[in-house]
């Protein structure tokens, strides 16, 4: 008895309002899908689960931004910054000490110093006053003030290190140690240490975001003034949350590292590599977690296959997919679908009849206007 408890004192913690699934079934169906995202280098081969831990890298960027924005109402351009920043670093770190502890060492400073940047630029924007809109075009212009400088900095050497231009900076290899015991992080090991992080990452939000911090973070996003004015310091949390995203996208950008040995300022500086993590949180939904990581991985397995055969198409295709989840599902897909399962899990359909295919029809179209019924009003549509 007392077991069963713990384990529902547990499992309450991963619950709660701000993220999206909860009981058996929903725990059961994100079991299955674990289950396959590690077995699907067993599945695939080597070569498919090199491509998809590259999207799953994305995922921690989608995770960092629907972070702050989904659950804080902060919208930034920046967390590119801060991930192409922690793979710079790791690269700067592996390449003066080359040695297995040295790598190790590597990944904590690039993730240390994604998180610090975005302290430091956090601390400057939000207690000098900078809010909303302000917030976003200060983040973009930080990231393009990097790309630029990083274009141009071909003669620049951080210790033996040349960061390289426009060419960027390579690494041989990451093989990881402590003492006498080293790693070598070759597929599928990256795979499994890439995918194992991403689920140990987005169970360690949920908890968070459901705690008493994250109801805070909740309520700044929606009303900033009148959770400042109930007494809580709103630019000191505003500032933790901020920094936390930042160590997330540090930590992407040292996965990326793991399983593309380069980095140059195009893939992590450019304003077109900013916007992507919008996308996917905007497709998924910012205001849930697993949202944006479907979003992300799906969203890039279907440009990198596009732009094999249509590059220019592709770029095009993201746009269009923003606007068009925009316009359909403001709320995102993800909560989207799980306002129709919910509509139909309460009312039903009954054996074919027109007055609930006529129901089910108005329920889609509530639901791409983002205007799905809920239990206050489900009367008046069943009365429809």
């Amino acid at each position: 008895m007392a077991d069963d408890h713990a384990l529902s004192g547990l499992g309450k913690r991963f619950e709660g309002p701000n993220t999206v699934g909860s009981g058996r079934g929903f725990w059961a169906a994100l079991a299955v899908a674990a289950a396959v995202l590690f077995a699907y280098p067993s599945l695939t081969g080597i070569y498919q689960a090199t491509q998809l831990s590259r999207y799953l890298v994305a995922a921690f960027l989608a995770l960092s931004l629907a972070f702050v924005w989904g659950y804080a109402g902060i919208l930034s351009f920046g967390q590119n910054a801060f991930y192409g920043l922690a793979a710079y670093a790791f690269a700067v770190t592996v390449g003066n000490l080359a040695s297995p502890l040295g790598t190790t060492t590597a990944v904590f400073v690039a993730v240390g110093f994604g998180a610090l940047a975005s302290l430091v630029l956090g601390y400057f924007m939000f207690y000098g006053g900078v809010r909303d809109v302000y917030v976003t075009i200060t983040t973009l212009v930080v990231t393009v003030v990097l790309n630029t400088y990083g274009t141009t900095a071909s003669q620049v050497f951080v210790g033996s290190v040349n960061l390289g231009g426009d060419t960027g900076i390579g690494i041989t290899d990451v093989v990881l140690g402590a003492g006498p015991v080293t790693v070598d992080l070759v597929q599928p090991l990256t795979y499994y240490v890439i995918a194992g992080l991403l689920v140990a990452t987005y169970l360690g939000l949920r908890v968070f975001v459901n705690s008493d911090f994250g109801r805070v973070m909740v309520a700044i996003r929606e009303d900033e003034d009148r959770a400042e004015m109930f007494g809580y310091d709103v630019k000191f949390r505003k500032l933790v949350v901020f920094t936390i995203g930042g160590g997330l996208a540090g930590l992407g950008g040292v996965l990326y590292m793991f399983q593309s040995y380069s980095v140059t300022p195009e893939t992590v500086f450019s304003a077109a590599a900013a916007a992507l993590p919008v996308v996917w949180v905007s497709v998924g939904g910012r205001k849930t977690l697993l949202g944006p990581i479907v979003a992300a991985v799906a969203t890039e397995w279907v440009r990198t296959a596009a732009a094999v055969q249509f590059p220019e198409v592709a770029r095009i295709g993201v746009g269009l997919l923003m606007i068009v989840s925009i316009l359909l599902l403001p709320e995102g897909v993800v909560p989207g679908v799980r306002g129709v399962y919910r509509y139909f899990g309460r009312h039903g359909l009954r054996g074919g009849s027109r007055r609930a295919t006529e129901r089910a029809r108005r329920a889609l179209g509530r639901t791409l206007r983002g205007r799905l019924p809920g239990t206050e009003n489900a009367r008046e549509v069943a009365r429809e």
